[in-house]
């Protein structure tokens, strides 16, 4: 079995992030800047001339350069944005007519926990909107379809296990099952993947795998099936199909760039797993313990290992487009809903 390999050689584990929220969830919502830090009244009157907004969270910088590229976001014309700790910028404006704050995490969970975590702290946030790119784990999900799960796990956190020891209660990953040229033993022995433990608000801590998408913007996603999107990379290169909205789906994240056709398999076949990040878990986590409503759109750049000669062409920029696109029409449907809601 080919190793897996980290883009970053984090030592931070997902426990000791986990830690860093509690205590960040501790401190009252809008009290998170103390009355003397320059930015204060900035955000006060951000929060007080608009909103409550939706939080649009990205992780990479092609995610928001699509952004940045279309005419979908409108700036604020008072305040469009602000810079909190020296180099997390925040950006205020519109979509369709819905007042939105974005910003990006950087990449992997820890940036983004902590990066909700600061947007939930720091501003009126009625919801959480996710978009971006992903990994294929499964075979009918096609480069360029955006996935939109209603489950996603964190699929980073293994307790090792000795070699020839017994079974665990979670699904194991036996190494010796993805021996090249042939299966058989193999002194690595075995992973047993572990829950996670949830601490939200007025709730008693709960150990959990699969985090659930808030059935509510899920069903509001539902009504962008017939959602055109886009299908060439440029004149001379386009994707055989059309490439699709796809429904109900389940998604796995780690601290890991899964190109990797054993471990995909694996994910695909043990979990049910049909793409793969690095941030979307820790995003929906962090929503849920603060009460927050969450939802997940991920375009298909890469195959994950699962086709070499496809996932060799780059299709990040057109990945996040479409997933993109699929977020602003889910904006604007939880637009009119807020507005039929209210009459």
């Amino acid at each position: 079995m080919r190793v897996v390999v980290p883009r970053r050689m984090w030592a931070v584990h997902w426990e000791v992030m986990l830690v860093g929220l509690m205590v960040l969830v501790q401190v009252e919502r809008c009290m998170q800047l103390r009355a003397t830090h320059p930015m204060h009244g900035v955000v006060d009157s951000i929060n007080e001339n608009g909103g409550p907004y939706i939080g649009l969270v990205m992780a990479y910088p092609t995610e928001e350069l699509a952004l940045q590229s279309s005419a979908f976001f409108v700036p604020s014309s008072q305040i469009p944005g602000l810079t909190l700790l020296k180099v997390q910028h925040w950006d205020n404006g519109t979509i369709d007519g819905v007042d939105v704050i974005y910003v990006m995490t950087g990449e992997q969970t820890l940036n983004a926990g902590i990066t909700v975590q600061i947007l939930l702290d720091t501003f009126e946030i009625k919801a959480i909107v996710h978009y971006g790119t992903s990994g294929s784990a499964n075979d009918s999900l096609n480069l360029g379809d955006v996935s939109i799960p209603n489950y996603v796990a964190f699929t980073g956190s293994w307790k090792w296990k000795e070699f020839k020891s017994a079974e665990g209660i979670l699904t194991e990953l036996k190494f010796g099952a993805f021996n090249l040229p042939e299966k058989g033993e193999n002194l690595l022995a075995t992973i047993e993947f572990t829950p996670q433990q949830l601490y939200s608000v007025e709730k008693p801590m709960e150990e959990i795998f699969w985090l659930p998408i808030e059935p509510k913007l899920f069903n509001i996603s539902t009504k962008l099936q017939d959602i055109q999107l886009q299908q060439c990379v440029n004149e001379t290169y386009c994707l055989p199909e059309a490439p699709k909205v796809v429904y109900g789906l389940r998604g796995s994240t780690a601290d890991i760039y899964l190109d990797n056709a054993a471990y995909r398999e694996f994910l695909f076949k043990e979990f049910n797993v049909s793409t793969v990040d690095e941030e979307s878990a820790a995003i929906v986590m962090t929503s849920l313990s603060n009460g927050v409503p969450c939802i997940v759109f991920r375009g298909v750049s890469d195959l994950a290992g699962g086709d070499e000669k496809l996932s060799s062409t780059s299709l990040s920029s057109l990945a996040a487009v479409n997933a993109l696109s699929v977020a602003v029409d889910f904006i604007g449907l939880f637009g009119e809903e807020a507005v039929i809601n209210d009459q």
